[in-house]
């Protein structure tokens, strides 16, 4: 099966995609940095580094399966969704790009990746009817990644957009869900001693409601809604593109390195990361979680 990849970022949904036997064409991402990241890990697939809503569809490859994963910030409840923020509304019109290429290639199937909150968008009814009216029928999943193997919480949408009858709704088998402990190597990284001179009191009080909780060693977050510690013997909380989890062992801590959070979201231990620590968890953050892309493709296969 022939496949393109929009809004292909660090290349989690290609990785996956290729796990099922796919075949990686085309990619294409706005952002240099990770288009170079791409394509040092798929070096057979085409490239291209465009704002997708100026791209020129009839250059790209013929295929079977279109993958897309349009910007989220606009819809994430992370960064907040106020109408009339200019930033927020031109992340959100990247979705019409997927409109634009289903309507010029009119591949099979289409799957769309990204928050639960995408569906709550004022023009979703809109962007919804656009690609029923190319023939595509539209079941929205709601997936955890923790249900397929992978070390983390993380709630994606995944819409399957076929053109069938009738909408199709996927049947998949939960996996046995993984421990954060499967990750954290606590012989690396750069630890240093929690009472250190300038250290938050949020995050002091973090730890200690931690350390109540789950002895000494586990994981606490720098932000978000984790007021206290997290066990190990369970999957990590959602990989964002900042660093946001610390592990505690004993009275040092450090956050997760860039190599963790690499596992965290399933991708191989071989893919290449950007050096620059920052840049390699931003795009990790972004990611789609490859186990999750393969299972939701194979079923696709299945069901077809």
């Amino acid at each position: 099966m022939r496949a393109i990849d929009l809004f292909a970022g660090a290349g989690g949904f290609s990785v996956g995609a290729e796990m099922a036997d796919c075949n990686i064409v085309w990619a294409a991402n706005h952002w240099l940095e990770a288009v170079e990241v791409h394509s040092k890990n798929h070096p057979t697939s085409k490239h291209a580094c465009q704002d997708l809503q100026q791209a020129r569809w009839e250059d790209v490859p013929a295929h079977d399966l279109l993958l897309a994963s349009p910007c989220c910030q606009g819809h994430s409840k992370a960064r907040g969704r106020a109408n009339g923020n200019p930033q927020h509304d031109a992340s959100r019109s990247t979705a019409w790009a997927v409109v634009a290429a289903a309507e010029h290639h009119r591949p099979a199937a289409a799957i769309i990746e990204n928050v639960p909150e995408f569906i709550r968008w004022s023009l979703y009814p809109a962007w919804r009817m656009a690609m029923e009216s190319l023939g595509y029928c539209l079941a929205p999943h709601i997936i955890d990644a923790a249900d397929h193997g992978v070390p983390q919480h993380r709630e994606r949408l995944f819409i399957i957009a076929t053109r069938s009858q009738h909408p199709l709704m996927l049947n998949f088998e939960h996996q046995e869900r993984v421990p954060a402990s499967k990750i954290i190597n606590f012989g690396g990284g750069n630890w240093t001693p929690i009472n250190r001179s300038g250290r938050s009191q949020n995050t002091l009080r973090r730890i200690a409601a931690g350390r109540t909780a789950h002895g000494n060693r586990f994981l606490t977050a720098y932000y978000g809604n984790e007021r206290g510690g997290r066990s190990l013997d369970r999957p990590i909380g959602t990989i964002t593109t900042r660093d946001r989890w610390a592990v505690i062992d004993g009275d040092h801590m450090r956050m997760l390195t860039a190599n963790e959070c690499r596992a965290a979201m399933g991708f191989p231990e071989n893919y290449q990361l950007p050096r620059q620590h920052r840049l390699a968890v931003h795009m990790l953050g972004n990611a789609v979680c490859p186990p999750v892309a393969r299972d939701v493709i194979n079923a696709l296969k299945e069901a077809a």
